[in-house]
């Protein structure tokens, strides 16, 4: 089975205080990836840990192929990332944002050209290319924020509370970004509160105090627990 991330026995310390404790997983590629958790369980430090902005305390990983300890600038180069606060500069044009995050991964003027304006004719947005982000509704930035997340084709994605705001069925269209994303062969590696949307997911991962409890598919994840829901599975491992 090939892996896009295999972490072991992962540790984040700041002094006394251990963030991120002991885990180990792994996600195969081309899967939608949930990773869970209340707000201080530890998912945001192992979210910046994959990603090359921090250094663990302990353990070993990879990410794409490359090391989490000292790969770290290649780890960057070829993932992508949607922060919950959007990644995307307000005073600039739609186009501008997929212009300069394109030219930061090193895409040709000519490619960026080609596909811009793909990427926009399928999202709907080529008529508002020339319109300020902050004049955009919340929704339309989430799917422009995702977008410029994978404009260059990486080999995963990284998604943080992408659909945070924002009404069900904003956050239905998003997932089906998700979904065509997954099947072009990006792996998606997501946070969310939302326990109805871990039911999208191919498998998830529940952390409680820094620890990862509970690791499979929903539906497995609802049978050994007998619950109804996800929601209901992670009442019961935050009583933990």
């Amino acid at each position: 089975m090939d892996y896009a991330i295999i972490v072991e026995e992962l540790t984040k310390r700041f002094g006394r205080f251990t963030a991120v404790d002991s885990i180990s997983f792994e996600v195969k590629k081309g899967e939608i990836f949930g990773f869970l958790g209340a707000n201080g369980a530890g998912k945001t430090t192992a979210m910046r840990m994959l990603c090359g902005l921090s250094i663990p305390t302990s353990g070993k990983g990879s990410v794409a192929g490359f090391d989490i300890m000292n790969q770290t600038e290649y780890i960057k180069r070829n993932i992508g990332y949607m922060s919950q606060r959007f990644s995307l500069y307000e005073d600039l044009t739609v186009w501008e944002n997929l212009r300069f995050f394109a030219a930061i991964y090193g895409i040709k003027d000519k490619e960026i050209e080609r596909r811009g304006v793909r990427v926009l004719q399928e999202l709907n947005f080529y008529e508002e290319r020339n319109t300020l982000v902050k004049d955009l509704p919340l929704g339309w930035k989430q799917k422009l924020a995702f977008s410029t997340a994978i404009f260059h084709r990486p080999g995963i994605v990284f998604l943080d509370e992408p659909t945070g705001g924002v009404d069900p069925l904003t956050r239905r269209q998003f997932w089906e970004l998700i979904y065509q994303t997954a099947d072009s062969g990006i792996t998606i590696f997501v946070t969310t509160h939302y326990m109805d949307e871990a039911e999208y997911c191919n498998r998830v991962s529940i952390m409680v105090n820094g620890r990862i409890e509970a690791l499979g598919s929903p539906a497995n994840l609802k049978q050994q627990y007998h619950a109804e829901s996800m929601d209901n599975v992670f009442q019961q491992l935050a009583r933990v």
